[in-house]
């Protein structure tokens, strides 16, 4: 069992940055292939980037790519997602999801723990 809880949303100009966290439970976090989503507001849910267990391997959506960088640290149970030149468009629900598997997914139906989410907002 893994419980996530995700931090460090916000409101944020256009062009400005976030980091955000997603601490995990559990003494097994290094064996989890780790993933962001986000939803926003009466869209569905997107893949945003996903990490292997050890951290070499990273993928990241087209809209993203370049602006966004997904992390981790196996010694602090934790993920990230530093988030540079943030856009309006960026706007959502941001979750992280743990898979147990060493391979990065993008596929929502792969990950098997869920955090509760954190809101990011980018005004023009």
């Amino acid at each position: 069992q893994v419980q996530l809880v995700e931090s460090g949303g916000g409101l944020v100009q256009a062009g400005g940055s976030l980091r955000l966290s997603c601490a995990a439970s559990g003494r097994t976090f290094s064996s989890y292939t780790m993933g962001w989503f986000r939803q926003a507001s009466g869209k569905e849910r997107e893949f945003v980037a996903g990490i292997s267990w050890t951290g070499l391997s990273t993928y990241y959506a087209d809209s993203v790519k370049g602006r966004f960088t997904i992390s981790r640290d196996n010694a602090k149970n934790t993920v990230y997602l530093q988030m540079n030149s943030l856009e309006p468009e960026d706007t959502a629900v941001y979750t992280c999801a743990a898979r147990k598997s060493f391979v990065v997914s993008a596929n929502e139906k792969q990950y098997d723990y869920w955090g509760q989410g954190t809101q990011v907002t980018v005004s023009s």
